[in-house]
């Protein structure tokens, strides 16, 4: 029971902390995608660090296995580079009894990627989903940021202002270019304005952008064939938003209950995706325990590469065969478990490769001595 505890406090200890590097470095990457929306005024920055917390469990229940698989490779290899394993084995402990004492800890976090990929994540990407339709269908003023070239709307329109105000309802010197393409040639427009604000229009609910005391300047480039127009007040369509992309939900957020019983295939795909999840900390626990086995002069990171070869190659399947099936390409089932069985397959030869080897010495012994 002692050896029991050890074990798991290793591989428990070890999944911990390589889990945390592995989150950090995942979250820092989306997290400057993000920040470089935000810098562009498609984000409004309060909301960064909510995303961020809503993706967290859609993070974790891929890092999970990954950290679980890298911490049994450190913690074991540890162990047999430290020679404990050989004081282990001969206290007793076999193969059989290692793979046991590591699918307990296999088992619990299966579970907690189960609750993560079926409840918890999809929960997540719902809420990420709605923030980031609620920060499409806003006000362009919303977002923009002074001192910086931003688009306007969904025209080809670009604007500039030095300031804006606290209410965000007005742009303070406002600078406006656009281009339109007319009898195959391209006219620019230039604005300038000492102020601008939003209106709407009372009765066809248009949203305009409101110019006061400023110049349009029009013409085509490269010719002097242009117009300069004084105006006090100037007003400059803005397209509606597009709501209907905006509300449409990505798979991922869809709620596992929906899922059961659906009769559409990508549904289907994405509940048997959800359930491959936890299956995947079990096979790859399996596949670890032998890959861990090395010498004191190899070192503990001998088979780290192919090891972590051989799960990207595992999950990157998974994930391929996923768009394969909800493209139709591939039948539903056997669907991913294929991909599951090939890969038990392989960790079951993985366990019994040394056992193999004997019998095969075993049998050539036979052989001889009977020669």
């Amino acid at each position: 029971m002692i050896i029991f505890r050890y074990l798991n406090r290793e591989i428990l200890v070890t999944t911990l902390a390589v889990t945390s590097v592995l989150l950090l470095i995942f979250m820092s990457g989306r997290f400057v995608k993000y920040l470089a929306d935000a810098a562009a005024g498609e984000l409004a920055v309060d909301v960064l660090f909510i995303i961020m917390g809503y993706r967290l469990p859609g993070f974790l229940e891929l890092i999970i296995p990954l950290g679980f698989f890298i911490a049994i490779l450190l913690a074991y290899g540890r162990l047999y580079t430290d020679s404990e394993m050989v004081v282990l084995s001969a206290c007793g402990i076999s193969q059989a009894q290692l793979i046991i004492v590591t699918m307990i800890p296999a088992l619990l976090l299966s579970l907690v990627v189960a609750a993560l990929s079926l409840w918890v994540s999809p929960s997540g990407a719902q809420a990420t989903e709605t923030i980031l339709a609620e920060q499409r269908t806003r006000s362009e003023f919303d977002t923009i940021q002074p001192g910086r070239f931003q688009a306007l709307g969904r025209s080809n329109s670009m604007s500039y202002a030095t300031e804006v105000s606290d209410d965000k309802t007005r742009l303070i010197n406002v600078f406006v270019a656009q281009g339109d393409r007319q009898a195959g040639s391209v006219r620019h427009s230039v604005l300038v304005a000492e102020y601008a604000e939003q209106s709407v229009h009372p009765e066809y609910d248009q949203r305009y952008l409101q110019l006061h005391n400023g110049r349009r300047y029009e013409g085509q480039p490269g010719s002097a064939d242009y117009e300069v127009t004084e105006f006090e007040t100037f007003g400059q369509y803005l397209a509606p938003p597009d709501i209907e992309a905006s509300i449409r939900s990505e798979s991922d957020a869809w709620p596992t209950s929906e899922l059961i019983g659906a009769q559409d295939l990508e549904r289907q795909t994405t509940l048997q995706w959800r359930l491959s999840l936890p299956v995947l900390v079990l096979v790859v626990a399996l596949m670890a325990v032998p890959l861990s086995r090395t010498d004191p002069r190899r070192g503990r990171y001998a088979k780290m590469l192919p090891a972590i070869i051989l799960f990207m190659l595992y999950l990157g399947t998974l994930s391929g065969l996923r768009g394969t099936i909800e493209s139709g390409e591939f039948p539903l089932m056997p669907g991913l478990w294929l991909v599951h069985g090939v890969f038990l397959g392989i960790a079951l030869l993985m366990v019994n490769w040394r056992k193999m080897g004997l019998a095969r010495q075993r049998r050539r012994a036979r052989r001889a001595a009977h020669a």
